[in-house]
């Protein structure tokens, strides 16, 4: 029976990367026009959007979301949330619908094709190097101003240990929020660890929640103050995530 369960999980994990690999492929030309120039951007976030809901839907993923409040379509935001899957990117990207850029380690642009257009489309940060900090600041700025709002998992990487519930936060999301005077909107993934972890022979198909905390504005805050924010965030994330069954 483990042999036949395994077995069925290794093909079901083959088929998502399917779904995240071919329609990129297929997509190919319109991608690269989307994604040659910033103007572009919001474009391209929509079909970010189709191909996140393919993913999910397609993996057998079926997203439910709970929210404290509508999020408003004309604000710029510091999106947040806990990181324990790559579902964490779609899912993220089917519950908002405000155009935002991705924060993310460099690392990920090695994966085959998806790499390619998350180097053309994010902000790369290389957290050893403090040039490369200066340059999220920069980069991050020049999207704020085009009204692009911009999304990090605060926790830095998927903790190696899975029975962590939710790991410290960096720093850097609050910075951002701060130096921007931009309200940081924290969204809690439940199930996604459950459903599509690291552990490759792990998940199963079903709900997957995601719930919409209500913002935490910022103006008026300080830099010697994002610690305050930090752990208020990181507290309504943790809350949720231990409510729930």
């Amino acid at each position: 029976m483990t042999i036949l369960k395994n077995l069925l999980i290794l093909l079901w994990r083959i088929w998502f990367y399917i779904l995240m690999g071919v329609p990129l492929i297929l997509f190919f030309p319109l991608l690269l026009i989307l994604t040659s120039s910033e103007r572009l951007y919001p474009q391209f976030f929509v079909v970010a959007r189709c191909w996140a809901m393919i993913c999910l839907y397609g993996s057998g993923f079926y997203p439910k979301i709970e929210k404290e409040e509508a999020i408003d379509r004309k604000k710029s935001y510091m999106f947040i949330a806990n990181h324990t899957s790559m579902t964490d990117i779609m899912l993220m990207l089917y519950c908002v619908k405000n155009p935002f850029v991705f924060v993310g380690k460099k690392e990920l642009t090695k994966i085959p094709v998806f790499g390619f257009f998350y180097k053309r489309t994010c902000i790369l940060v290389d957290r050893n190097s403090q040039k490369s900090r200066k340059e999220v600041f920069e980069s991050a700025q020049a999207r704020l101003k085009q009204g692009i709002s911009i999304c990090i998992f605060p926790e830095g990487g998927v903790p190696d240990d899975e029975s962590i519930i939710l790991d410290a936060f960096k720093d850097g999301a609050f910075r951002l929020a701060i130096d921007h005077q931009i309200p940081i909107l924290p969204l809690t993934f439940v199930d996604n660890k459950k459903r599509f972890s690291y552990t490759f022979f792990s998940g199963s198909i079903g709900v997957m929640r995601a719930y919409i905390h209500k913002e935490i504005p910022t103006i008026g805050y300080l830099l010697d103050q994002k610690k305050e924010l930090r752990e208020q965030a990181r507290n309504l994330i943790l809350e949720k995530l231990t409510s729930y069954k």
